[in-house]
């Protein structure tokens, strides 16, 4: 039970943070934050302070305007402090987390009396390497020397005339003090190709043993955050530190209250996080360039003992996984029956999925070979960084320099993280399934490599419930999810199924601020076209655009498909075209902020997106008065991940249309009208240009779950 102490100090807080701020109360606020609470805050202990009973969990949905991270914040800070415990707030974005971090928790401390401190925790990858930034400035090339032999792993020593400036302003800033070499904080952007070079990853970085390590950007950073109170991070940070066994980079789960924001991202994330994949004959090039490299390696640098003997047996393993990569190559040609489809970014991607993620005995038996293969490369890779670990420590016997080791532990380190992708990849893809779980997703892509073509081999979960069960909620002291959209058809089931909600977990919907029937109209014209007619449905689109998006300033039009996205811009009048912008054309950022000058220019502009534009862009006020809503955005039909879920249920005497399909389109539609309506002066109209919510059953449902805007039905 809460605590009447605590309840005493979050209460006072909240009340000083809106009397400071000359705030009212928001009804849908004060839910949440005694919702979390009383799930965070009175989480009962043993005399170690650990959590006893069942998992700590609250899911809370809050529409846009509730003002989600003052409410967690108040009340997730004040328990946590009270229980002894860190506080992690993870997010799917970086503009979130950057938005708490700059704004949301400054505010907080400066106007609600409570007393905390908190750090941004950010990957190895946005930290220079110190190390990698003397290789580039040094001006001889024995340094450069065996990372020349290794190009294609990214270690390119040649610098031009830009790039060596930028370098030493680098080293300049650092000596001064005037930069912590975070990359966020240079003051310029860096193009993802030079910064590519100025960092590192867990596979090549030397710890301890870098003789930059006192000095070390990350590690700087990551002792900073074990002195806080609050960590915000994101998601894919907080699952690589569960992969890890928990409390690697961040606090110990069983010392972690956690709070996931955007949290309907969560489930995808960890599919994703587990999920596999390699191109054969981009894998099968490598290996002919490891064969070589290492051979010629050798000549330069004969080496006696041990790590001689290791690197001597790579190339005769590299020859031989690279005629197996081949065979499989072959194999999965003459297999493969290539689909067009596109994927939710409308790329094109055809792909060749195994029902019921069941591959073919062949196929299986030359992947257990290539299993077998990688398994002993990464043996290999593993001693010989190990040994390199030891020659920089100076120990005798070695054969090489401990200089010569720090160059070239990054490069074995990078080699032995492509073989273990590789490794794990075959591991998934030939695994036998449990009879009682979900089974992997199991297909083929087709890809470009260059001028040929390349066969992608993929291997996916499809649902991350068990995962998320067994190493976040059943270990976690705490947990909260928040977001404008947990759940769908007015239910939790949808994701209590894909987050692995434990049976304990407590959901609560808060209502939102905005007026809906006041600010907002949904018009379901009749366009006299099937959605499902795809050809009528896009000329019918052509032809009343125009006429129903008259009068915005801004429009934003979502698409299911980006063929019907392209067909319908083709298909409009060259005057009207002018005003569009197309997803695709320009980066998502470009495009914004070129709708956006338009608008203030007092131009109409209108976009047209796909699904990444429906959740997550914020265009408040003139910048978005009209959302127009093509279809009803059901899941691309040959998603492999989807498709092996949808078998799956159906196996087990389930109906995936209506148990997957329809509230995940439910979901996917309420984000899409999100979009309209950003703050409380906001006034606009959504179209959905898809009968079926008023024609077929589902669709009433799906019609019922959306926010309560004025109808208008054709």
């Amino acid at each position: 039970m809460l605590s009447a102490e605590l309840k005493s100090q979050i209460q006072g807080a909240y009340s000083r943070f809106l009397e400071a701020k000359g705030l009212k109360p928001r009804y849908g606020q004060r839910l949440m934050i005694a919702e979390v609470a009383r799930v965070l805050g009175a989480i009962a202990t043993d005399d170690e302070g650990r959590r006893q009973g069942e998992p700590a969990v609250v899911a809370v949905e809050a529409g846009t305007g509730t003002g989600k991270t003052v409410a967690y914040s108040l009340a997730a800070i004040p328990a946590a402090k009270a229980a002894g415990k860190r506080l992690v707030i993870a997010t799917a974005t970086v503009a979130l987390q950057e938005q708490i971090v700059n704004k949301d928790l400054p505010d907080l401390m400066r106007n609600s009396g409570l007393s905390f401190s908190f750090a941004l925790a950010k990957g190895r990858g946005r930290y220079l390497c110190l190390s990698r930034l003397d290789l580039l400035l040094q001006e001889g090339q024995a340094q450069g020397a065996t990372a020349q032999l290794f190009e294609e792993e990214g270690f390119r020593i040649d610098v031009d005339e830009a790039s060596q400036k930028l370098f030493a302003q680098m080293i300049e800033k650092l000596a001064g003090n005037r930069w912590d070499g975070d990359r966020d904080a240079w003051p310029q952007a860096i193009e993802d190709d030079t910064w590519s070079r100025l960092t590192t990853d867990h596979s090549q970085c030397t710890g301890r043993h870098c003789p930059n390590f006192q000095q070390c950007a990350f590690y700087k950073a990551r002792e900073g955050m074990t002195k806080v109170d609050v960590i915000v991070t994101n998601h894919d940070m907080v699952l690589a530190d569960l992969a890890l066994g928990g409390g690697a980079v961040l606090p110990d789960p069983r010392d972690t209250l956690y709070v996931f924001d955007e949290g309907h991202h969560l489930p995808d994330k960890a599919i994703g996080h587990f999920a596999h994949f390699t191109r054969l004959r981009s894998t099968a090039d490598w290996l002919g360039q490891v064969e070589k490299n290492l051979t010629r390696l050798l000549a330069q640098h004969p080496l006696p003992g041990e790590l001689g003997r290791l690197i001597e047996g790579v190339p005769e393993l590299a020859r031989e996984l690279r005629t197996q990569q081949q065979f499989m190559f072959a194999a999965c040609e003459q297999l493969a029956d290539f689909r067009a489809g596109e994927d939710l970014d409308g790329r094109e991607r055809p792909r060749h999925r195994f029902v019921g993620g069941v591959v073919p005995e062949h196929l299986r038996e030359l992947g257990l070979e290539l299993k077998k293969g990688f398994s002993r490369l990464v043996e290999l890779f593993t001693q010989l960084t190990e040994l390199l670990k030891e020659a920089m420590d100076g120990e005798p016997g070695m054969g090489l320099a401990s200089h010569q080791a720090e160059e070239w532990y990054p490069l074995f380190g990078s080699l032995l993280a492509r073989a273990e992708g590789n490794w794990q990849l075959w591991t998934a893809f030939t695994a036998e399934d449990p009879e009682d779980s979900p089974p992997m997703a199991r297909w083929l892509t087709l890809a470009e490599s260059g001028a040929l073509h390349d066969i992608e081999v993929d291997a996916s979960p499809i649902l991350a419930a068990e995962t998320l069960r067994r190493h976040l909620w059943s270990i976690a002291h705490g947990a909260l999810l928040t977001s404008a959209t947990l759940t769908a058809l007015n239910s939790f089931d949808r994701f209590r199924m894909r987050a692995g909600l434990p049976k304990s977990a407590v959901t609560a919907v808060v209502p939102s601020p905005f007026a809906h029937a006041e600010a907002g109209l949904l018009r379901v014209p009749d366009l006299k076209a099937d959605p499902r007619d795809a050809t009528a449905h896009t000329a019918a689109i052509v032809r009343e655009l125009p006429r129903l998006v008259e009068g915005a300033r801004g429009v934003l039009v979502l698409f299911s498909s980006r063929r019907q996205m392209q067909d319908v811009f083709d298909g409009l009048e060259r005057d009207w075209r002018k005003r569009v912008l197309i997803q695709g054309n320009l980066s998502k950022q470009e495009t914004l902020s070129r709708h956006r000058a338009r608008v203030d220019e007092g131009e109409s502009s209108v976009l047209f997106g796909l699904a990444s534009f429906a959740e997550g862009i914020d265009l408040p006020g003139a910048y978005c008065e009209h959302v127009v809503i093509a279809k009803i955005p059901f899941a691309v039909p040959d998603d492999p991940v989807e498709a092996a879920l949808a078998e799956w249920i159906e196996a087990r005497g389930g109906n995936p249309f209506m148990e997957i399909a329809v509230p995940d389109a439910s979901l996917r539609l309420v984000q899409a009208c999100g979009r309209l309506l950003r703050t409380e002066q906001d006034r606009g109209i959504i179209t959905l240009l898809d009968r079926r919510v008023v024609t077929q059953r589902y669709g009433k449902a799906i019609l019922e779950a959306l926010p309560p805007f004025r109808r208008e039905i054709g």
